[in-house]
C-alpha cells in the first residue's frame, strides 16, 4: 500500500495521518476502515486490507495513527494517559473522517480493530455511528498474561531485534514502542476496564480471538456478549495474537459473511 497524508488539528496542534484506500473504488460501496495494533501502522497490515476489501467487494481506509509509521511521531517528552484509547476513538478516528470527507451521518463506516485497535473501535462505536464492528483480539480490561507478554516486548525492544524490526515500518520506533510499553506497563492502567462503555454499541458486532492468543485470555471477547448480546463470536483453534496473519481466510470469510448479511439490498 502507498499511503498519502492528511493533517488533523489534535491537542491543540496539526498532526500528519498516513492513510491509503484499498478495495473497490466505487463511491456508494461500503467503508471498512481499519484500525491497527499496539505497535502496528498502515505497512503492518501488509496485504490483508487490500484482500479482504476485494473479496468482499467494499472500500477500505488503513491508516496509521500518531506516533505510529509515516504519521506525526509521538514527541520524545510525551506521555499518553490510561485514556490514550478513548482520545483515538473519540477524537482522532473523528477528525480523520471529517478530514477525508466521509459523511458518517449519511453513510456511517464499518470498522475493524486489532488489539488496541479492536478496544478503539468498541469505544468509538459506543458514542459514534457505524455501520458495524469488527474486533480482533481486542481488550476489556488489563490481564496479567497482557502485562507479561508486553514486559517480555521491552526486553526484546531493549536487547533483541524488536527494535530493527519496527524500524522498517515506523519513521520513529521509539516513538511508537514507547508510547504503547510505557502506559501498559504503568501502574496507573492496571483498573483501565471499557466494559460498561461498549454496552452502548447497537450496530452489528463480529469478537474474533485465537485460542492461543498470548496477549490475552478468551475472557476478552466473551465478556463482550453480557454487554452487547447480539455479538458473534469467533474462536479460532490454534491462532495467536494476529488471526488475520495466522489464519486470514478464516478471518476473511468471517467478516464477508457479517457485511453480506447487513448489507443493505
Amino acid at each position: 500500500m502507498t499511503g498519502a497524508f492528511v493533517d488533523i488539528a489534535w491537542r491543540g496542534r496539526s498532526v500528519r495521518i498516513e492513510h491509503a484506500w484499498v478495495g473497490v473504488e466505487e463511491a456508494d460501496a461500503p467503508l471498512l476502515v481499519f484500525l491497527h495494533e499496539g505497535l502496528g501502522s498502515l505497512a503492518m497490515w501488509k496485504e490483508f486490507p487490500s484482500r479482504l476489501c476485494t473479496t468482499a467487494g467494499v472500500r477500505g481506509l488503513v491508516y496509521s495513527r500518531p506516533g505510529y509509521g509515516r504519521s506525526t511521531p509521538r514527541a520524545a517528552d510525551e506521555h499518553w494517559a490510561p485514556d490514550f484509547m478513548h482520545r483515538q476513538a473519540h477524537e482522532v478516528l473523528p477528525a480523520l473522517l471529517q478530514a477525508l470527507g466521509v459523511d458518517v451521518q449519511v453513510t456511517p463506516p464499518w470498522l475493524l480493530g486489532h488489539s488496541d485497535g479492536g478496544s478503539i473501535a468498541l469505544l468509538h462505536a459506543a458514542r459514534h455511528p457505524v455501520a458495524g464492528v469488527v474486533v480482533v483480539a481486542p481488550h476489556l480490561f488489563v490481564e496479567d498474561v497482557s502485562v507479561a507478554s508486553i514486559e517480555q516486548a521491552r526486553t526484546a525492544y531493549l536487547q533483541g531485534n524488536l527494535k530493527a524490526g519496527l524500524a522498517r515500518y515506523h519513521d520513529d520506533p521509539d516513538s511508537a514502542f514507547f508510547g504503547w510499553n510505557d502506559i501498559w506497563l504503568s501502574p496507573a492502567f492496571r483498573n483501565w476496564n471499557i466494559e460498561a462503555e461498549i454496552a452502548a454499541i447497537t450496530a452489528p458486532l463480529l469478537a474474533v480471538q485465537g485460542v492461543d492468543d498470548e496477549y490475552g485470555t478468551l475472557a476478552q471477547v466473551r465478556q463482550i456478549v453480557p454487554r452487547v448480546p447480539h455479538t458473534q463470536l469467533l474462536e479460532i483453534p490454534d491462532c495467536g495474537h494476529s488471526p488475520h496473519r495466522d489464519h486470514p481466510q478464516v478471518l476473511i470469510d468471517a467478516v464477508c459473511r457479517l457485511l453480506q448479511t447487513h448489507r443493505p439490498a
